[in-house]
Formats: structure tokens, sequence, C-alpha cells
């Protein structure tokens, strides 16, 4: 394997793996926010204000490292990202007061902007454009084992600990990352376009940079525009669902087990139900082979499965745990080897099993195809800023769908108890799917004159060379 073949692979395991830290510290939160409530003695639904607040700063400030990833060696810019949310998570670990939790959180996600955006700008360049679709459908499935992750080491390691102790695991791995990012090589800017592979081949550079007066026209790019309103209304019901593991804690409670019992429980169940994510590969490839034949294809294939993820969502809240069966002594391998038995035995985990995995499955198809369709849509100059405003408008969905459980669950409480309160609010903030999806059948006719757009931009300025 050629030396700059292996230098490609390193850089993109490397920033595949950067992906899934933002979520293992978004992760963390849900399944531990009745022991950090308990510890700092505030109410439960504060945590949710951490969570949104983290969520929102890391979108905002993602804006101003997105712009400067366009002028700047991203390289320097994504260490010193990593170091700040480094040092942030481990003084989220000493935090003796809600205040401290919320500052700590909020300059963790000034750190994380850096990741979300310069990580992304950096990866579509070195990704070949033939395989565009499948790699970032890697990136972003990635991110999504990441919060699973987070989930499981914070309802594995906090039972037996403390919650403090997860916080402090994260922040020792971001550390050895940073000595990781010491031996990336930085692509050039525009690498993975087949437009400017002759002045690549050359040896020559691609000088290009983004100035104040693009961003204008990056924001009111018509593809652009409905990849950032698809963001929004999707991350509204994406946002609802780190609620997940507390609706599993209170259904499991409902079955007569304990606190402890239930909080493992469900960060393993949370997992499980999360394994169609695993085929966002396939949708990334299958995105790829459709854009070979129209740049329509991306979009039309990816709102068919954004909008039956709908109903399969519904009815995987609304089936009830019957008859389930787990050890009462705490211990995590056993209750991991009683979930997976009750799969086969139990059918009404079985089916909980099946729709879950067709409900993530099919949300799985969204990301790969609308990172690369971002990609695809802007210069390589101005895709760190794009991609940054697309971010905001995801955390802008993520935040509103986080209140917005704690808001919708208020009022529904007064009429009803746990779990019926969380699988109705639940299941009413699924609704978004509906314009999200709507904006992918919107958005192909304008992918079709932005692609032609740009692949003639890079043609016209190879050109030049």
């Amino acid at each position: 394997m050629k030396k700059n073949n292996l230098k490609i692979i390193y850089t993109i395991f490397v920033f595949i793996a950067l992906a899934a830290f933002d979520n293992i510290i978004i992760g963390l939160f849900p399944p531990l926010f009745q022991n950090i409530s308990k510890d700092l003695h505030v109410n439960i639904a504060k945590m949710g204000t951490v969570s949104a607040a983290n969520i929102l700063v890391t979108a905002l400030s993602s804006l101003y490292w997105g712009y400067l990833s366009g002028k700047i060696k991203r390289k320097k810019l994504i260490i010193i990202g990593t170091f700040i949310w480094v040092v942030s998570v481990f003084l989220t670990a000493m935090s003796k007061s809600y205040l401290q939790l919320l500052i700590y959180q909020i300059i963790t996600g000034v750190g994380l902007g850096c990741i979300a955006s310069i990580g992304f700008s950096v990866l579509t360049d070195s990704i070949p454009y033939r395989m565009r679709g499948m790699i970032l459908s890697l990136w972003g499935m990635t991110q999504g084992l990441g919060g699973i992750g987070g989930s499981l080491m914070a309802s594995l390691i906090a039972t037996r600990t403390s919650w403090r102790f997860p916080f402090e695991i994260v922040g020792i791995i971001g550390f050895f990352l940073i000595v990781l990012y010491l031996f990336v090589e930085e692509p050039s800017r525009g690498k993975s376009d087949p437009e400017l592979q002759g002045i690549m081949n050359n040896g020559q550079a691609y000088n290009y940079m983004i100035e104040a007066k693009h961003i204008k026209v990056i924001l009111l790019k018509g593809s652009n525009l409905l990849l950032f309103l698809q963001a929004f209304f999707m991350n509204i019901t994406t946002g609802s669902l780190i609620w997940l593991p507390t609706l599993y804690i209170y259904k499991i409670a409902q079955q007569g087990y304990g606190t402890n019992t239930a909080i493992i429980a469900s960060g393993y169940l949370y997992a499980i139900f999360q394994l169609g994510g695993m085929t966002s590969v396939y949708f990334g490839h299958l995105g790829d082979r459709l854009h070979k034949k129209t740049y329509k294809g991306r979009a039309y294939l990816t709102a068919l499965f954004v909008f039956i993820t709908m109903p399969l969502y519904i009815l995987m809240f609304i089936v009830p745990m019957t008859d389930l069966s787990l050890p009462k002594d705490n211990n995590a391998i056993l209750i991991l080897v009683s979930l997976l038995k009750q799969i086969f035995v139990n059918p009404w985990i079985l089916l909980l099993f099946i729709l879950s995995f067709f409900a993530s499955a099919a949300q799985s198809a969204n990301t790969p195809n609308w990172l690369a369709l971002i990609t695809d849509v802007n210069l390589p100059e101005h895709r760190g800023t794009a991609f940054s405003v697309a971010n905001l408008s995801n955390s802008l969905g993520k935040t509103l769908g986080n209140v917005g459980v704690g808001v919708i669950l208020g009022i529904i409480s007064v009429h009803s108890k746990e779990p019926y309160s969380y699988i109705i609010t639940l299941s009413i903030l699924q609704i978004f799917l509906v314009p999200s999806a709507f904006c992918y059948l919107r958005m192909a006719k304008h992918n079709v004159s932005d692609i032609n757009k740009v692949k003639g931009t890079l043609k016209q300025r190879a050109k030049i060379h």
C-alpha cells in the first residue's frame, strides 16, 4: 500500500474516532440525570437545561471555528479545540454546584464546536469522491455509536463508582487524541474533488479562501437553505430521543425493579435498540450509487426513509416491557445476558427489538446522505462554514427537542403518570419528521443546479492554474 494511502487512511481513522467524542459526552448525561441532580441538590428538569446549553454552545461556536477553517491551518485549530473540551470535561467531573456544572459544560461546548466543523472540513478533503457517502456514513455512524458508548459508560461505571468517574475517563482519552493529531497530515483543500485532481497531481495548491462576503451566498443557496431547515426539523425529533433511557428506566421500574437495576438495563437497551444504525454504511453506499445516476437520488432516497422512521418509533414507544425478567443483584454482566435472552424468549422484547432495529435503520439513512449533499453543493473553502451553519440548525433543533420534552412532559404529566407521560411526549415530537422529509423532496431540483455550478466553478479554476 502506498505511503500516501496510509496517511489518508490514518487521517480518516483519527477524525472518525474524534467524531464519537462529542456524542459520548452528550450520551453520558441522560442516564446520570438522576444521580447528578441528587448529588448537586437540584431538580432533575435542570439537567435538560445543561444538556441543551452544551448542544447550543457547540453549534454557535462551530460557526466561528468553521469560518476560521477556511483561513487558518486546520490541524492547529483542532488541537486547540480538543484541549479546551478535554480540560473542561475534567472540570465537569469536579463540579460542586449546578452553576459550576453549567459553566464547565458551556466551555466544553466551545471546544466541541471545533470538532464538529473542522473535523468535517478535513474529512471531506481526505475522502475519495466516489466513496464520499459511504465514508461519511462511518463518520455519522461513529457519532451514533459515541452516544451509545457514553450511555453505556454512564450506566455501568456510575452505578459502581460515582457520576464523576465517566467524565474523567473521557478526559483521559481526549488527551490521547491530541497525541494522535500530531501525526495527522492535513490534506490540501479540495483534494477529494475530481475536477481538481489535475492541479493536485502537478503539485499545485487550491488557494481559494473564504471571504466575509461569501457568507451571504452560502446562506441563500437553495440547497443549503433546505439542508439547514431539514436539519432543524429532524433534530427536534432526534434531540428528544436522548430521553429514551429515562423512558426505559420507568418502564423497567414499572415491572418491579430497583433504580440501579433499571439504570444498568436502560443503558444496555439504549445500545441494543440502536443497532439498526449500523446500516448507515449501506445507505451511504446506496446514496453514492443513486448519485451517479441522478443528483436528485440522495434527496429522494433519504426523504422516503425519514418519513418511515416516524411510525416505527411511535410503535416502539407504545409497546410495553411485559414479563421482563432480570436479576436483581445489579450484576451488569448477568443483566446483559438476561436482556439478550429476553429477545429470544419474550415476544414483547422481541417486538421492541424488531421495531427499534428498523426505526434506527431508517433514521440512519439521513446522516451519510445529508453530509454528502452539503459537501457536494458547496465549494471546498465554503464547506466548513456551510456545515457550521447547518450544525447550528441541527443543534437548535436538538435543543428545542430536548427542552420540548420538558415542556410537553410538564403538561402531559398533569393527566398521565410515568411511563405513559413519556410515551405520549416522545410520540408527539415525532411529527417533525414530516417537514424534515418534505425538505428533501423540495431540495432535489436545487441539488442538480447547485452541484453542477460547483463542478463548473472548480473546472474553470483548474484551467486557470
